[in-house]
């Protein structure tokens, strides 16, 4: 493997996407670059180089130089690695603290198992994606006071969460919460960005996270659906679990505030906080 692919692995390894390696490894290369050039350079297509840049900026590996023709350059390979170490870090913390949430969540449920001959009737193992929209629906309607969603690919489309709509204005207007937690992929979805800000104007408030575990909505600290992905079954497949818990609940709910007060506001992302 040549040396320069070696870097690019090396870079992804560490959270940058593919694009984003190699033009930061042909920003180290000189001075400064003009977008063009810096496409050119690292044979980057040239509608999404800006994208690109634009990223490598707002975590701070990469600084843009303002003039008639805007210019960029690449923070130095020390300052820039150790803030990718420690957005690698920060994300697992995130997820150490989702993970003790679950195992607290889970643990009591698998010992009670242990003893319990019956059919657990609060926990629906759910398959066929109908069903599946059909029990996301049926949470948010259900929802009295509180919803918390973490959303990560694929995102749901927005004609095919109008129920999610109806339930975020429902709440707002009784003075309950609707909270999502988006991964910063959403940020590279134009139709994704459309309907985080429809979903804010109908209440809900949105922030952005490196990672999150799976997708998960809870709802008034007693239900929850969450979706994991099948590895047994391949790609695309998908487990649901629709539980009515308050305590299983409960724990979630804990883990969900706690990546919440580490997530970056939209206005933060777009002010080149984040990262």
């Amino acid at each position: 493997m040549e040396p320069e692919q070696e870097s690019v692995n090396d870079l992804v390894a560490l959270g940058l996407s593919r694009y984003e390696a190699r033009v930061y490894l042909a920003l180290v290369r000189r001075d400064s670059y003009t977008a063009a050039e810096v496409a050119r350079e690292a044979e980057v297509p040239r509608q999404r180089v800006y994208d690109v840049l634009d990223g490598l900026v707002r975590a701070q590996l990469a600084v843009a130089h303002r003039g008639r023709v805007a210019t960029f350059g690449a923070v130095a390979p020390e300052l820039a690695l150790t803030r990718l170490m420690a957005r690698q870090r920060e994300a697992l913390e995130r997820l150490e603290h989702v993970s003790t949430g679950l195992t607290a969540a889970l643990l009591p449920l698998w010992e009670a198992g242990r003893s319990h001959t019956d059919p657990l009737d609060y926990i629906e193992v759910l398959r066929d994606p109908k069903t599946i929209a059909e029990r996301f629906a049926d949470i948010q309607d259900q929802a009295d006071s509180e919803l918390l969603t973490f959303c990560r690919p694929p995102f749901v489309a927005p004609a095919a969460n109008l129920p999610g709509l109806k339930a975020a204005r429902r709440l707002r207007r009784g003075g309950g919460t609707v909270r999502a937690l988006y991964t910063y992929d959403a940020l590279r979805d134009e139709e994704v960005l459309e309907n985080v800000a429809r979903f804010g104007e109908a209440g809900e408030e949105a922030r952005f996270t490196e990672e999150l575990p799976l997708k998960l909505v809870i709802a008034d600290a007693a239900l929850v659906l969450c979706d994991m992905p099948d590895p047994v079954a391949g790609t695309g497949a998908t487990t649901a679990l629709y539980i009515e818990h308050p305590a299983l609940a409960a724990c979630l709910r804990l883990a969900f505030l706690t990546v919440w007060e580490g997530a970056e506001t939209m206005q933060r992302v777009r002010g080149g906080a984040a990262l």
